[in-house]
């Protein structure tokens, strides 16, 4: 009976060894190779026969043997009990193949070494697939760093020659002061006027960039608020607007002052702007902690947004969602850039003539943690 049990072992290690799945080796001291299962065969190419007439010396990267070595001597000095490392065998038709080998070393009773087990597996295409990744990263780079200096060179140009042309329109109707009443004219003028505009915009759009972590400070919300609010408190009082700030001093975020400043003013300036003639606005400002984000919320009982329409193009450039004259576009679209760009998000919930909630989560800044680094 104990001998069918043993028989039934060894059956079915041989069977786990032959059929497993991921590459599987024994390995002698010397780097021979004992045995191998077909996986193993299947990466590397070669035929069990022609394996064993090689050790894994032959057929490892130069570069990695040197590491590959140095940790079985550290198996064998008893300094480490296994070890993992990506490395590259050379396949039997001289093309590079990645495996993730993993190596223990089994001892006698005696406590001296036996063999090395090794599982290998195939991640060739895992590696490639990053190399792709990596060229396309340094790419897109690349491209951003050229779109950033073509991008500057044009708003700089754009200004020069839109301010020319006010100039000269001007200079016109200084010499000439019957063009005022010429159509011609007063459309030539309104079309600088629109286009000063639009360059205006495009420069704050261009001076969106990527934060690096270093730039980020610890801000306390609460300041920066209050800030805000005072600097609305005459837009707030001529538009009979009541703010109600529930946010305390225990609110750190990370961020950039004059980001923060932007994105806290254009909330509260678009609740004022499109308040309904209804009934008086009502904006309420909260803060929660919910896990590394300060949620921030600005919530009015104003007009409202229509997001079935206008949902998918909430935060796009030069989308308007009411006949508001001062209305261009352009503050939705930088302060939710402003928002990303510091590692957050912004998302909006609103009804017509009910009011609007913008909700953004700003990553959070505790007390012990270095931004500056």
């Amino acid at each position: 009976m104990i001998r069918k049990l043993g028989r039934l072992k060894d059956t079915l290690f041989e069977n786990i060894f032959n059929y497993a799945k991921g590459g599987i080796a024994i390995v002698g001291l010397n780097g021979e190779w004992i045995k191998v299962n077909h996986s193993v065969l299947e990466f590397l190419g070669y035929t069990e026969r022609e394996l064993y007439q090689k050790t894994f010396r032959e057929i490892t990267h130069k570069d990695d043997l040197g590491l590959d070595l140095n940790y079985m001597h550290e198996l064998l000095s008893g300094d480490i009990e296994n070890y993992q490392m990506d490395k590259r065998y050379f396949h039997k038709n001289g093309q590079i193949v990645w495996a993730s080998l993993s190596v223990s070393l089994v001892r006698d009773v005696d406590k001296s070494p036996q063999y090395f087990i090794s599982q290998i597996d195939d991640i060739t295409d895992r590696v490639a697939y990053r190399s792709q990744l990596e060229t396309m990263i340094d790419v897109v780079k690349e491209q951003n760093e050229r779109l950033t200096s073509f991008t500057d060179i044009i708003t700089h140009n754009l200004k020069t020659h839109v301010s020319n042309l006010g100039t000269l329109v001007s200079f016109l109707e200084e010499e000439n002061e019957s063009l005022g009443a010429v159509e011609d004219f007063c459309l030539l003028k309104g079309s600088v006027e629109h286009l000063s505009q639009t360059v205006v915009h495009l420069t704050e759009v261009a001076k969106i960039r990527a934060v690096n972590k270093s730039q980020l400070e610890r801000l306390n919300l609460k300041e920066y608020i209050e800030h805000a609010l005072y600097n609305i408190s005459a837009l707030a009082k001529n538009s009979n607007c009541t703010i109600e700030n529930s946010i305390s001093k225990d609110f750190y975020i990370q961020g950039i002052p004059a980001y923060l400043d932007s994105i806290i003013l254009n909330f509260l300036t678009n609740a004022i702007k499109y308040a309904s003639p209804n009934r008086d606005l009502v904006i309420k400002l909260s803060c929660t902690n919910e896990n590394d984000y300060v949620v921030f919320s600005v919530e009015d009982n104003g007009l409202g947004i229509d997001l079935n329409k206008f949902g998918k193009k909430m935060f796009k450039m030069y989308n308007t969602f009411h006949k508001n004259k001062d209305a261009t576009g352009i503050g939705l679209f930088i302060t939710k850039n402003h928002i990303e760009s510091l590692g957050g998000r912004v998302a909006v919930e609103s009804a017509v003539d009910v009011g609007s909630k913008f909700i953004v989560n700003f990553k959070k800044s505790t007390a012990i943690e270095k931004i500056d680094v």
